[in-house]
């Protein structure tokens, strides 16, 4: 079992920036692809960006390319989202999940992964 702890959500002002966290426990982090979703109210639940084990490749859906960075800390069990010039568009509760190795499915689909966090609510206002 992997537990997930979502954190550094919050209120932000349009163009404004925020960086999201996710601590997992396990001996294993190093060999879990993670991903980052996001789920807006009356919405389904969409990728936003994924690293992927083992060479850490990272991916992102297009409507972030260029302003959201995600990367890890193996020695801190820890990914992150960084997200810069945020839009109310942004707006939603986001998601941390872990996809355990060998990892074989399709990051951008939720299915595929393995556990997931509880959600951090992220609001930007115009």
């Amino acid at each position: 079992q992997v537990q997930l702890v979502e954190s550094g959500g919050g209120l932000v002002q349009f163009g404004g920036s925020l960086r999201l966290s996710c601590a997992a426990s396990g001996r294993t982090f190093s060999t879990y692809t993670m991903g980052w979703f996001r789920q807006a109210p009356g919405k389904e639940r969409e990728f936003v960006a994924a690293i992927r084990w083992p060479l850490s490749n990272t991916y992102y859906t297009d409507s972030v390319k260029g302003r959201f960075t995600i990367s890890r800390d193996n020695a801190k069990n820890t990914v992150y989202l960084q997200m810069n010039s945020l839009k109310p568009e942004d707006t939603a509760v986001y998601f941390c999940a872990v996809g355990r190795a060998p990892f074989l499915g399709d990051y951008r689909i939720p299915s595929h992964y393995d556990y997931w966090g509880q959600g951090t609510q992220v609001t930007v206002s115009s």
